[in-house]
């Protein structure tokens, strides 16, 4: 969104930065904290709140930010920021509930934190940016519900494909057309992968070997189009979508559509292997009027009925700080639920047959992949969404590849994410 790049020079040159605080300290957020700090003149990175304060300080002098301090309270993280000093605290809930923010962004990946992270950003009159769509696939029509009455911005970002996507949606709708499919190009689709198998791969990266099995082994996939999904209405054509292996330009995946199933599902969001450009996000829309047909026809974009629109690229990080600005200064979210159900749920698959009183690990771990499902299907049913599945215990042997559902497992007392559940579900 270019008009942003005036906002914020207008901000910087009245003094007034958009302050940030950032909760989690990984890989990306180390490239964001680099980027709003070496980039986006009118944006500050005000604090870090990190369960291990050494990646946040790591994170600022890697960046170039001297002078670092770290705080062990709210009333530490304020005093800092008051006084324009790099903050960094083991409290995360400091952070976000500090004065002198005005965005909170959560690059933590954690369900059950993430959880609490919003709720804090809510409870302080924060907006709040989601570079962990693991959130937003499990309680985000809830979490965006509440964000609203209360006047916030809740929002998933710029640069992650969902917002890629979303962005490319909204391009379309206002040429005109209507986009019934919304899809990723991915290079390699594999749900038997695990942390071992991703070892050279994340080392070789500086990533963590869990979350890249979690792009390799589909689950990354589904909880992104899943977010898709639920901001558009769009559903998916059966548990898993369609898939294809399709060596090929991604111009050419129109033909393997049908537009009347298409219409009647109200689009429908996909992925496809080894396409080109990749990575990127697509688009296929249609346009009712003949007229408007004939100049897509002579703008090279072919003959219809489904027209492809794509990115070739998403660029994660670079572009978060965008959606930074879209949300402080315009009140504009890049992503959010489109109402307060889902209509795509994210489902937890068994990686491996599993024994009675297994206790489930982490997404990317070895006991489990996910597969996006119709919510009537996931409600009806009552699969079991991949992002309560952590620590979960079995009551019962799954073989691999089966659905987990409620009724398999036994749910860690007293968690947010639950109670949130819950609330969507009444709503």
């Amino acid at each position: 969104m270019i008009v942003v790049d005036t906002l914020l020079a207008r901000r910087q040159a009245e003094g007034r930065p958009v302050r940030v605080a950032m909760v989690g300290a990984g890989f990306m957020g180390r490239g964001l904290v680099n980027q709003v700090v070496n980039s986006v003149p009118g944006m500050e990175l005000v604090a870090v709140g990190a369960r291990r304060p050494e990646q946040g300080l790591r994170a600022y002098e890697e960046a170039g930010a001297t002078g670092a301090v770290v705080a062990d309270d709210r009333r530490g993280v304020e005093k800092a920021v008051a006084s324009g000093t790099p903050v960094v605290s083991g409290d995360v809930m400091a952070v976000v509930a500090a004065d002198g923010v005005d965005v909170v962004v959560d690059v933590t990946g954690d369900v059950e934190l993430g959880c609490h992270v919003a709720l804090a950003a809510l409870e302080h009159g924060k907006h709040l940016v989601l570079m962990n769509a693991e959130v937003d696939a499990t309680v985000g029509p809830e979490l965006a519900r509440r964000f609203t009455a209360a006047g916030l911005v809740y929002t998933g970002c710029d640069g992650d494909q969902p917002g890629v996507q979303m962005n490319l949606v909204r391009f379309v709708q206002g040429l005109g057309l209507t986009p019934l499919v919304a899809g990723n190009i991915k290079g390699l689709q594999d749900p038997y992968r695990n942390p071992t198998t991703q070892e050279g791969f994340a080392k070789r990266w500086g990533q963590d070997p869990h979350m890249v099995t979690s792009f390799a082994d589909g689950t990354k996939i589904s909880i992104e189009q899943a977010t898709v999904a639920n901001a558009t209405g769009m559903t998916v054509h059966r548990r898993g979508m369609l898939g294809r292996d399709h060596r090929e330009h991604i111009d050419t995946l129109v033909e393997h559509y049908d537009v009347d199933e298409l219409r009647a599902m109200g689009g429908a969001v996909d992925y496809v292997v080894g396409a080109q450009p990749g990575p990127g996000v697509y688009v296929f829309a249609t346009h009712d009027d003949p007229r408007q047909r004939h100049y897509l026809e002579l703008y090279k974009l072919g003959t219809g009925p489904l027209y492809s629109f794509y990115t070739p690229y998403h660029l994660c990080h670079f572009e978060v700080p965008t959606t930074v600005a879209r949300a402080a200064l315009l009140g504009d979210a890049t992503i959010r639920p489109l109402g307060p159900r889902p209509t795509v749920e994210v489902v937890t698959m068994a990686k491996t047959d599993l024994s009675a009183g297994t206790v489930l690990d982490g997404l990317g771990g070895y006991h489990y992949y996910a597969e996006a499902e119709r919510a009537d299907t996931t409600a009806t049913d009552r699969l079991l969404p991949v992002g309560v599945a952590a620590g979960s215990r079995l009551l019962r042997d799954v073989a691999k590849d089966a659905v987990l559902t409620y009724d398999d497992v036994e749910l860690p007392p007293g968690r947010l994410v639950d109670e949130l559940r819950a609330a969507q579900a009444a709503s």
